[in-house]
């Protein structure tokens, strides 16, 4: 699905959560009178989602004009004007809670994110994300997180495989459940997540992709890329704080995975002022 059908559907449902049979609150004002307001931001951010946002006011009403200042991916400033919102004020009042849940959300994610790229920039290493997003919100927070300066890793479990300690046991160990993935799907992008150096060497001989080394030691991590010597690709997770991010790229790994930018969000803090 394309990402604008997403976003359609997306600010479909919210508003169908928000509004049911309809805004009572907003029906007491004269159909005929319009608003100008102006969107606030009260922190430093990053900007993400305005297609979303933009999406739940048309819907509401097509008559209601957004004009931004800003763009995703852009920095915007604390107590600045991101965009100036105008139109019908039944319109107006209904979308404005559905919308900024959206922008505050996404723009909560790509910020996150900019805060640990900005930190390996200088680096070969990149930010990965991961499934561990908000549920209805996995398309629209893994573009957030591209807009923070992130990279994607799978977006489900139907375009790569990750065959983690589960799938290995039922499998009968990296070896058959590698030969048998390259059978089923042998353009899709193969990962093994290990454990210990020595199933790291038994996936590098299986011929992976990728290995993903879950909750190694700083130590642990040097040998193993030491021990690959460039001939997958390697995957730090585990836990990983913004405190250890930069010695953990500087082993010489390829790419680190944070749950943390879609699952721990905060907010960023937008109000809508009437003018």
């Amino acid at each position: 699905m394309e990402l604008y059908q997403h976003i359609i559907n997306q600010a479909a449902n919210a508003l169908d959560e928000d509004v049911g049979s309809g805004d009572i609150s907003a029906a007491l004002i004269d159909e005929d009178t319009r608003l100008e307001t102006e969107l606030l931001v009260r922190e430093d951010a990053v900007l993400c989602g305005c297609q979303w946002f933009d999406e739940v006011f048309r819907q509401c009403d097509e008559r209601i004009s957004i004009r931004w200042r800003a763009g995703d991916g852009e920095q915007i400033s604390e107590d600045s004007i991101v965009c100036e919102v105008s139109g019908p004020a039944r319109g107006v009042l209904t979308a404005e809670r559905s919308a900024l849940n959206f922008l505050q959300t996404l723009s909560g994610t790509a910020t996150v994110t900019r805060s640990y790229a900005e930190r390996i920039e200088h680096t070969n290493c990149k930010i990965l994300d991961t499934r561990k997003t908000i549920p209805q919100l996995r398309v629209a927070q893994k573009y957030a997180v591209l807009c923070g300066g992130g990279s994607n890793h799978r977006i489900g479990l139907f375009d790569a495989f990750l065959i983690k300690e589960n799938h290995l046991a039922a499998c009968g160990g990296i070896a058959n459940a590698v030969s048998s993935a390259r059978k089923m799907h042998a353009q899709k992008l193969l990962e093994v997540e290990v454990e210990n150096l020595d199933q790291l060497q038994q996936a590098i001989d299986a011929g992976v992709d990728r290995v993903l080394l879950d909750n190694f030691t700083l130590e642990a991590l040097k040998q193993a890329v030491k021990l690959n010597h460039h001939q997958v690709e390697l995957e730090a997770s585990g836990n990983i704080e913004q405190d250890r991010i930069l010695e953990i790229a500087h082993t010489g790994i390829d790419h680190i995975s944070i749950g943390a930018l879609t699952k721990h969000v905060h907010a960023i803090d937008f109000s809508l002022h009437y003018c």
